[in-house]
């Protein structure tokens, strides 16, 4: 569905229709695909004041300056930079009354004659929200999953132009997101970073954006910073060992502390981990967050926040099975990786049910998930009939899996973690969140210091301090 029931070419002319804007458009790598779509419609002169493809390296690096690597956000916002003070300085004074000048950007590695995979790019805009305001700006990571170069570049044109479109025409920041697909399909490209910036976007929180991106099907995964700064996750992996944590973090109790610390400690003493940075992220996916088809956004800020007290990086993806979120991991990192996960999450991994949409069912799904020697590090729980601690190594499965089972934990696929606090295993994260909800003091002590300090303080996760009172 379009948005506003406009294609591309009718989004295409109402932009150059349009004189209160004028721009510029920089585009290298994939061809002029963005700016072509507003010289195709007729009345190109209305909106582009000028259109430059600096393909040779010398003429790019004479143009934007030297930089490591021509396809990546730092020459994104070289682009931007000069292309936006070019026109400002050129014609600020002569239109700038009653202009909103913007410079649009991409750069792209799309497929050719000698490049025949990794087909991605950065796109984004800077723009003025009103006559002689100071910019604003968008930008963004696509990668292309077309097989076709014609196709690759259709579709960064269509992209292209969306981007411009719900700039200067829609005010929601979510729904700009969401109309970055129009015209496209998750199937063809996939949006992995979005940021927000500048006065037109103050009030715009990137990690909801982060989370949209994911929520309407743009990409699988999204990332950010501790701090809430969006990254790419392709990036950020790349040739580094990783450590997954997933959880709902509602809240982040003891156990997700002492199973993290523990799951590391073991971790870094792999061989294959020894003089490495390993990077460590927390993840969510989807369905930790969704209720019903919706998502509460209050919900979601105040886990992430909260997630702010480990300092690692926040990962959202729609993997809901563990075998696809390794298959994602496993694309961009060829190092080892870990997972760390409860005794009762693992038994959960064992259900055939969840694995009925596979031709080769559960063995096709530990097939992919343990390949390349990924590791799963297993935190004890407690029986809860008798209350008696159960470690991977106790752990009963299904009996026609339970060989399967056992195979992994004597390959060491499946490893119990050693050093964990037992008096920690008694803690539940959902008792602590009704215990926080109903005015029972005794959460904060299940909760590390830093966490019952932020819940408190900020009356996070509908936490109420009149509750107490009572």
């Amino acid at each position: 569905m379009q948005s506003n029931n406009l294609d591309t070419q009718q989004k295409a002319v109402q932009i150059n229709l349009d004189v209160s804007k004028y721009g510029t458009f920089a585009e290298i790598g994939a061809g002029q695909e963005v700016a072509r779509w507003f010289f195709r419609v007729g009345g190109a002169a209305g909106t582009i004041a000028k259109s430059i493809s600096a393909y040779d390296m010398t003429v790019s690096d004479a143009i934007y300056g030297p930089c490591g690597r021509y396809v990546s956000r730092q020459r994104l916002e070289t682009m931007l930079d000069c292309e936006f003070r070019s026109l400002t300085d050129h014609l600020g004074a002569r239109r700038g009354e009653g202009t909103r000048f913007f410079a649009f950007a991409d750069t792209v590695a799309a497929k050719s004659y000698t490049r025949k995979d990794d087909w991605h790019g950065w796109m984004g805009i800077r723009f003025q929200d009103s006559p002689g305001s100071e910019p604003s700006q968008i930008v963004l990571h696509v990668s292309l999953l077309d097989r076709e170069a014609v196709s690759q570049q259709e579709a960064i044109g269509v992209l292209g132009v969306n981007l411009i479109h719900s700039a200067f025409y829609e005010a929601d920041s979510q729904a700009m997101v969401r109309q970055l697909l129009d015209g496209l399909s998750g199937e063809r490209l996939e949006v992995d970073l979005v940021e927000f910036s500048g006065p037109a976007f103050e009030h715009v929180d990137n990690r909801l954006m982060s989370l949209e991106l994911v929520h309407c099907g743009l990409s699988g995964a999204a990332m950010f910073t501790p701090s809430g700064k969006v990254i790419q996750p392709a990036e950020v992996f790349h040739k580094r060992p990783i450590l997954l944590l997933r959880g709902s973090f509602r809240p982040v109790t003891n156990v997700t502390v002492d199973m993290l610390h523990s799951a590391l400690a073991q971790f870094e003493q792999e061989p294959a981990n020894q003089g490495e940075e390993i990077l460590v992220v927390t993840e969510m996916t989807l369905n930790n967050l969704l209720q019903g088809d919706a998502i509460d956004k209050r919900d979601f800020l105040d886990r992430v926040d909260i997630l702010r007290t480990l300092g690692r990086p926040v990962l959202i993806s729609n993997y809901g099975e563990f075998y696809r979120l390794a298959n994602y991991l496993q694309r961009h990192t060829s190092k080892p990786i870990g997972l760390a996960m409860g005794v009762p999450t693992l038994r959960q991994v064992f259900e055939e049910r969840y694995y009925n949409d596979l031709a080769g069912g559960i063995l096709e799904s530990f097939g992919r998930l343990f390949k390349n020697d990924l590791k799963v590090y297993a935190y004890p729980g407690l029986d809860p009939e008798t209350g008696a601690i159960v470690t991977a190594n106790d752990l009963r499965v299904a009996p026609n899996l339970q060989h399967l089972y056992n195979f992994l934990v004597e390959n060491q696929h499946v490893l119990p973690l050693r050093d964990f606090t037992a008096e920690y295993l008694s803690i539940n994260s959902r008792e602590v969140y009704q215990r926080m909800r109903d005015g029972d003091p005794n959460w904060i002590h299940e909760v590390p210091p830093g966490v019952a300090l932020l819940i408190c303080q900020d009356h996070l996760m509908g936490y109420d301090p009149a509750m107490f009172e009572k």
